[in-house]
């Protein structure tokens, strides 16, 4: 059974920065593409990052592009969301996510099918 485990989120002001981080078990961490994604109140929940198991893929949405960060360390069986310059309208519930196959490049949202418990960001203006 696949455990992911996410923590870092928490209160910050526009403009700050936050770096959440995911450890995973269950799964052969190394193999499988990981995301995140994130569910603001009254919203569907929407793709974010993810990172392909070979690391050389990254995949970002246009909200996301310029001031997040995906990473992971495979030894640590972590990935890794860096998030700069953040604004009010990232507020959210933040989810890690792992690709439902292994090999996978993670440039299908709809191919995650693990999900953490989520870790909550609120960004104040």
């Amino acid at each position: 059974q696949v455990l992911l485990v996410e923590s870092g989120g928490g209160l910050v002001q526009a403009g700050g920065s936050l770096r959440l981080s995911c450890t995973a078990s269950g799964l052969t961490f190394k193999n499988y593409a990981m995301g995140w994604f994130r569910q603001a109140p009254g919203t569907e929940r929407e793709f974010v990052a993810a990172i392909s198991w070979s690391t050389y893929n990254e995949y970002y949405a246009n909200s996301a592009k310029g001031r997040f960060t995906i990473s992971r360390v495979n030894a640590k069986n972590t990935v890794y969301l860096q998030m700069n310059s953040l604004k009010p309208e990232d507020t959210a519930t933040y989810y890690c996510a792992a690709d439902s196959e292994p090999w996978g490049l993670g440039n299908d949202p709809r191919s995650f099918r693990s999900w953490g418990q989520g870790t909550q960001v609120t960004v104040s203006s």
